[in-house]
């Protein structure tokens, strides 16, 4: 654990790059936050820019929360699915760490995205094959119903259910407590709207 300092701030710098207002500033010379929602995110940026600025905006977010975490496992000589709980703890900091600087990004003021698209990436490098549970939940939701978030927190749901019942993975259940508070946190006002059934629907290849 001797870089494990450097690792942790790393992450959460990393996770603190804010690549939707990024897109939105160089690609087409508006701030992101003063369009749709405000949030600096996936759906927001496709929603005003289109599917090519969305999917640019996913993936380096996801990016950006699987690259701290796979360096860690590299440094820290950490196998997939040999995880010590001492190593599940460690690695689920640098996760978390990238998430919180995705969320609260001192580069924006600490107003950054809602965690989804970094978390998913911090899922790739965590837990290898088995991120395709929540991953699944979230695009069958999403097939279903067009809506972002009703996806995202479903999503967080089944991976608060499969770290809780599946031994291969239960060392990163506090992990997914902590993401879960953090995401149904940043979500608040969607689930609001959700209740109230005005919550926004995304359509794919068109533009707001």
């Amino acid at each position: 654990m001797e870089y494990y300092w450097a690792l942790l701030l790393g992450a959460f710098i990393a996770g603190a790059i804010p690549f939707g207002w990024l897109v939105a500033r160089v690609f087409y010379r508006a701030d992101i936050r003063k369009l749709g929602s405000g949030n600096i995110g996936m759906a927001n940026v496709w929603r005003n820019f289109g599917a090519a600025a969305g999917l640019a905006t996913l993936i380096l977010d996801a990016a950006k929360g699987f690259a701290p975490v796979f360096v860690a496992r590299y440094v820290l000589s950490v196998p997939f699915y040999a995880e010590s709980t001492q190593a599940a703890l460690a690695l689920s900091g640098i996760a978390l760490a990238a998430i919180i600087g995705h969320t609260f990004t001192p580069f924006l003021r600490f107003r950054g995205g809602k965690g989804i698209a970094t978390g998913l990436g911090v899922l790739i490098a965590l837990l290898g094959a088995y991120a395709l549970i929540p991953l699944g939940v979230f695009v069958v939701v999403f097939a279903l119903f067009r809506i972002v978030s009703l996806g995202s927190l479903t999503a967080t749901i089944a991976l608060l259910a499969a770290t809780a019942l599946l031994t291969a993975i239960s060392a990163y259940l506090y992990l997914a407590i902590a993401a879960a508070v953090l995401i149904f946190f940043t979500h608040r006002q969607n689930i609001a709207r959700l209740i109230r059934g005005t919550e926004p629907r995304l359509e794919l290849g068109r533009r707001r």
